[in-house]
């Protein structure tokens, strides 16, 4: 995190005078003070003048430290907001077995309760608790030239009690670490159960999933209490310490004060250093309870970085060549590919599939046979374990990663858009403006012009909030987002799923046009799909069964056959329906 502080140099300085200059101030007082006791004793008319320099000194301890304060404070909101930034688009950049594993509602919580303990970090790490340090041994270093024997007799006082504390530290920093990785886990169980709202209500589970929340609210709980008590100790221990050191040095200064020992002015200027040390000791030691705090979160964000990014943003090449490659006769060739998501789990075995650069491809078979997989080895959202994948003559691990996503069109299975407007969905990925005609144009391809049109605020809607979409409209609304990309290869995943008759024939007019001059690879479930392409492959467990054309396939193949007649293919569903 050291580079988000570069360029804040002259800030921390003029944090660092401030500092320095309030606790200068702070020091002094008690001198002052054993100046004025000191005046006194003479009866000279020194009395005002001393009383002024005081006060003055009050004064700027109090001003400099709230200067110094809010710079602090300002400089550590910027830092976290970087962090933020930072944490943002690498999180975005992650690759998807890593985001999945590590859960939206975990990588959220490092917005939120992680940055808030990196925010108490950067505050107390290089300011606070170097300035109560140095104000705590300028505070002894004084007491030691005014008193070598009271000072002995402080330091025993507070010892015992530093010693306890520093076990209460380590402590709290267990409790830290459990705590914040609980609130992540709870976090993303939370975000996916949201997800799943609608399943939850129509099953009544409201009640049931609430109870398994507050179990793990409760035992976070209990986490944040346990820590609480931790903390409580801290204050009352070193107000103890105090008052056992106080009541020592009165004693102790009062009979060295009669016995011609220690003057009154170093004995009273003594006592206000005693009562002083109190607040920068346990200032330094809560300080060091927040450090815990914000170094386990620092590890929490550092884990994240330390994730592999995908380099989506690096230099693009030559696009000549690139586009000379488009023009061969095959856009995506799987040759022999071997890929598990886990070890010894096999989803893909010795697949090898061909797509030509114009037409359409379909792939079908049963649910787990390794479709889907299929498409997203193609986009790079995970590597084969062995053979290879070329798009347009060339391996994938050649291409930059940018330059193939952006010769590639996709919508999931779960035609996903963002929670956003709907033009700004429209345009994702687009670099170029638009106009509303050519959106308007897309939606109306799609049949949706007329209800985006109809919604408040037109193609400026924001969607997921008052205002959504249906399956099936959002279904379309994806498609709208492929005729808009100029992609030379277009992946399909279930693209009829939840559109009607009507619908999925406006589908199929949209992929035979793709299809005209470009390479369209679709996962099929729909009969009427895989009657128009000109190639169908059959997945099964993993492995190419069979392929051909949808007529060669149904008097050559009878699993293919099967399939259909199975309805694993299905039928358009009638409009009437």
């Amino acid at each position: 995190m050291h580079e988000m502080t570069v360029g804040k140099s002259a800030q921390v300085a003029a944090i660092v005078a401030l500092a320095l200059l309030s606790a200068a101030t702070t020091l002094a007082l008690p001198l002052i003070g054993g100046a004025f006791v000191a005046e006194l004793q003479k009866g000279d008319g020194a009395l005002t003048s001393t009383a002024l320099l005081m006060v003055a000194a009050g004064l700027v301890a109090a001003l400099t430290g709230t200067f110094s304060g809010y710079l602090l404070s300002k400089l550590g909101i910027g830092l976290v907001t970087k962090l933020r930034i930072r944490t943002l688009r690498h999180s975005l950049g992650l690759r998807l077995k890593d985001a999945r594993r590590e859960g939206t509602g975990d990588l959220a919580a490092r917005l939120t309760s992680d940055a808030a303990q990196v925010r108490g970090l950067t505050e107390v790490g290089p300011m606070q608790l170097p300035m109560a340090a140095l104000q705590v041994f300028g505070t002894l270093i004084i007491m030691g030239f005014l008193d070598w024997v009271l000072l002995l007799v402080t330091i025993g006082s507070f010892l015992v009690a530093i010693v306890g504390v520093g076990f209460v530290i380590a402590a709290i920093r267990k409790k830290f670490t459990a705590l914040q990785t609980g609130i992540g886990e709870l976090s993303d169980t939370f975000v996916a159960t949201l997800e799943a709202l609608p399943v939850v209500k129509a099953l009544r589970a409201e009640n049931q999933v609430a109870r398994r929340f507050q179990e793990r609210a409760e035992e976070l709980g209990r986490l944040e209490i346990g820590a609480a008590r931790l903390e409580a100790m801290v204050v009352p221990v070193m107000t103890l310490a105090q008052q056992v050191a106080l009541v020592s040095v009165i004693m102790g200064g009062g009979v060295r004060y009669v016995a011609g020992d220690l003057s009154l002015p170093n004995l009273v200027s003594f006592l206000l250093l005693l009562l002083q040390l109190a607040a920068p000791l346990v200032m330094a030691i809560q300080a060091v309870g927040s450090l815990q705090a914000g170094l386990v979160a620092k590890q929490r964000f550092e884990a994240i970085f330390s994730l592999p990014y995908e380099q989506v943003d690096d230099p693009a090449e030559d696009d000549t060549a690139l586009t000379a490659a488009e023009a061969g006769p095959t856009a995506v060739a799987l040759v022999g590919v071997n890929f598990a998501y886990e070890e010894e789990q096999p989803v893909l075995r010795d697949v090898s599939i061909t797509v030509p650069s114009s037409g359409l491809t379909a792939i079908v078979g049963k649910s787990g046979a390794g479709k889907t997989t299929v498409l997203g080895l193609i986009e790079r959202f995970m590597e084969t374990d062995s053979g290879k994948i070329l798009v347009f003559g060339r391996e994938l691990p050649d291409w930059p990663l940018s330059a193939l996503r952006g010769r590639i069109a996709y919508v999931d299975q779960s035609f996903t858009l963002l929670r956003d407007t709907v033009r700004n969905n429209l345009l994702l990925g687009l670099d170029a403006a638009v106009p509303d005609t050519v959106l308007l144009d897309a939606l109306e391809q799609v049949g949706l012009r007329e209800e985006i049109t109809s919604m408040p605020q037109g193609l400026d809607t924001a969607l997921g909030a008052e205002s959504d979409l249906s399956g099936g409209q959002r279904q379309r609304l994806a498609l709208a987002r492929v005729l808009l990309s100029d992609a030379r290869l277009v992946l399909l995943d279930e693209p009829s799923s939840q559109l009607d008759s009507v619908n999925e024939g406006r589908l199929r007019e949209i992929v035979d046009r793709l299809a005209e001059d470009r390479a369209v690879l679709v996962v099929a479930h729909r009969l009427s799909t895989v009657q128009h392409a000109r190639h169908v492959v059959v997945l099964d467990r993993g492995r190419v069964l069979t392929q051909g054309t949808h007529d060669h396939l149904m008097s050559d193949s009878e699993q293919y056959a099967e399939l259909v007649r199975g309805q694993m293919l299905r039928p358009a569903v009638s409009a009437e329906v």
